[in-house]
């Protein structure tokens, strides 16, 4: 049996296991690897977020959302509910291969729920540039 998350090292190691796939992945990698120039910081940041999202700690500043919409518009708008479904596919595979529990299943389900709303609002935005 897999131990549960329950520390920010704990985190460290999903955000910077998941962000490895993520960045070697052919299909969404390159929607990271364009944008993200210090990888450390972003691993540090990411972590705050889900350190905060995990154990209701307020660590993390910042404003997903926006820097998700700038990103889709700086990719011509061309990242779409598949590209998430990749993203959700390698967050899901990288708790499966580290964790289980009552965290685990939390990272699982807000990871669901997040990706949902960011594309959302990523494609409101959109609309809203017509």
């Amino acid at each position: 049996m897999k131990n549960d998350i329950k520390t920010r090292e704990d985190v460290f190691l999903l955000v910077s296991g998941f962000y490895k796939k993520v960045r070697q992945n052919p299909e969404i990698g390159h929607f990271f690897n364009e944008v993200i120039k210090d990888w450390d910081a972003h691993f540090e940041k990411l972590t705050d977020f889900w350190e905060s999202n995990l154990f209701f700690k307020a660590t993390y500043k910042g404003n997903p959302q926006k820097v998700h919409v700038k990103v889709d518009q700086e990719n011509n708008q061309e990242i779409s509910n598949y590209h998430f479904g990749i993203w959700l596919n390698l967050w899901f595979e990288t708790i499966d291969e580290l964790y289980e529990g009552e965290l685990a299943n939390r990272a699982k389900n807000n990871a669901r729920k997040m990706s949902s709303h960011l594309y959302l609002k990523m494609f409101q935005a959109r609309e809203n540039k017509a």
